[in-house]
C-alpha cells in the first residue's frame, strides 16, 4: 500500500509515523521555570545524535491552546534541562506526568517522585531514575508545530550497579514507546551479533 501524507490529516500521519518508527526511547525531561517550579514531562520524539560533542535531541509539540508547552518555554528561557530515562518500575509515574497539569503545578509531587540536585545545572533530576543526563541547551528550531531541542550532555548519572568495566552499562532496560496513543515495549529481550569488516565479509563469499 502506498500512502501519500498530503492526502491525509496531521492526526492520521502522526499515527503512521509513530507506529512505524519504533521503538522510540523516552526522554523524561525535568526543567525549571522562572519561579523555580520543576516541570516533568515525557517525550518520545527523542534520541542521541552525537558523541563528540555529546548531543541529544527531542521534540516538543504545542499544547491544546496552540502555545509552546512548559518544557519548551522553560528550556528556551533558562537553557538547561535533564533527560531522565524511564525503567519499568517508573512507568506509572511517567504516565501521570504526561497529563496536562496546569502551568506552575509540578508533576513531581503528583507522581510521588523526589527531586535530586544536579551537579552542573539548576534543574534537578528524578532521584528514582537509574540513569539521567544533565544538559545545556545548544539550540532550538521550530519545525511546524514542534520545537526541536538540541542539548549537550554535561553530566551523566548512572546507578552504580549498572556500570561494568570500560564504561559498559549492564542490565539497563528502559521502556520504549511504540504506537500512538498508548503502546509501549520492554527492552529486556536482546541479542548480540558481532560486526565484521569488509575484508572479513569478502572471505566468506563463495569462490
Amino acid at each position: 500500500m502506498q500512502i501519500d501524507p498530503a492526502q491525509h490529516s496531521a492526526g492520521e500521519n502522526y499515527k503512521l509515523i509513530t507506529n512505524l518508527v519504533v521503538p522510540r526511547p523516552i526522554a523524561w525531561v525535568t526543567s525549571v521555570n522562572d519561579a523555580g517550579v520543576v516541570n516533568l514531562a515525557p517525550f518520545s520524539f527523542f534520541n542521541a545524535v552525537g558523541a563528540n560533542p555529546l548531543y541529544l535531541l527531542f521534540s516538543v509539540g504545542l499544547n491544546e491552546s496552540g502555545e509552546p508547552k512548559d518544557t519548551a518555554k522553560n528550556i528556551i528561557a533558562n537553557g538547561e534541562f535533564v533527560v531522565n530515562l524511564v525503567t519499568e518500575e517508573l512507568f506509572d509515574a511517567m504516565n501521570i506526568s504526561a497529563a496536562d497539569f496546569p502551568e506552575g503545578e509540578s508533576e513531581l509531587a503528583a507522581a510521588n517522585l523526589e527531586p535530586m540536585p544536579s551537579t552542573k545545572i539548576k534543574p534537578p533530576r528524578v532521584a528514582a531514575c537509574q540513569a539521567s543526563m544533565e544538559c545545556k541547551l545548544h539550540s532550538t528550531q521550530l519545525l511546524g508545530k514542534n520545537t526541536l531541542v538540541i542539548g549537550e550532555v554535561v553530566m551523566f548519572h548512572v546507578a552504580d550497579h549498572l556500570m561494568g568495566e570500560r564504561m559498559h552499562v549492564n542490565g539497563f532496560a528502559p521502556i520504549g514507546r511504540l504506537g500512538s496513543p498508548s503502546q509501549y515495549c520492554r527492552t529486556t529481550d536482546r541479542f548480540d551479533v558481532a560486526r565484521f569488516s569488509y575484508a572479513e565479509w569478502k572471505k566468506r563469499q563463495p569462490k
